[in-house]
């Protein structure tokens, strides 16, 4: 009986001991999927529920525009967050059309978000990714781009160019 007794008290000690270690593995389990799902979460439910992130960013003095000319700006992006340290920047295409005129546009493609270029000589913006190509005023000339170039409403506040930056829809 002895013997008999001795296996009983092992089994059961074997046996919470292995609800212990399932109790164990579930809980940290379940603990490592909570912190993974928050930020998943939040990733795909700002667009719905965030506020929308626009702000004023200065590019420059009005004097070093001149008129009639198209410049590449860099600002913040609207869309930074504090990890992304020196990757929070992107840019604009800034033109100058009067004395107290300035129109900014997205350096962003609408067909698929890959950066336009100002080709000077031929006054056009030119996607490199799949031919796209936008007049001087930021509409569609040739290519795939469903929409002109997105613009960002501009101000000149202070004597300084000022681009108010929100995250531009690039589909």
């Amino acid at each position: 009986m002895t013997e008999d007794t001795n296996r009983k008290q092992t089994d059961d000690l074997t046996l919470s001991r292995r609800r212990f270690l399932t109790w164990l593995s579930v809980s940290l389990g379940g603990i490592a999927t909570a912190v993974l799902a928050v930020p998943v979460l939040s990733f795909v439910l700002d667009p719905f529920f965030g506020r929308k992130r626009q702000y004023w960013r200065a590019v420059g003095p009005v004097d070093n525009f001149q008129v009639g000319t198209t410049s590449e700006v860099s600002f913040a992006n609207a869309r930074s967050t504090p990890w992304e340290d020196g990757f929070a920047e992107t840019a604009a295409w800034l033109q100058r059309r009067s004395e107290s005129e300035f129109v900014a546009y997205s350096i962003n493609c609408a067909h698929l978000g890959c950066p336009v270029r100002w080709v000077a000589e031929s006054e056009l913006f030119m996607c490199p990714c799949h031919g796209g190509v936008y007049y001087k005023d930021g509409t569609v000339a040739a290519g795939p781009p469903p929409r002109p170039l997105a613009q960002y409403p501009v101000r000149v506040k202070d004597g300084q160019v000022e681009i108010q930056t929100s995250p531009v829809p690039i589909t």
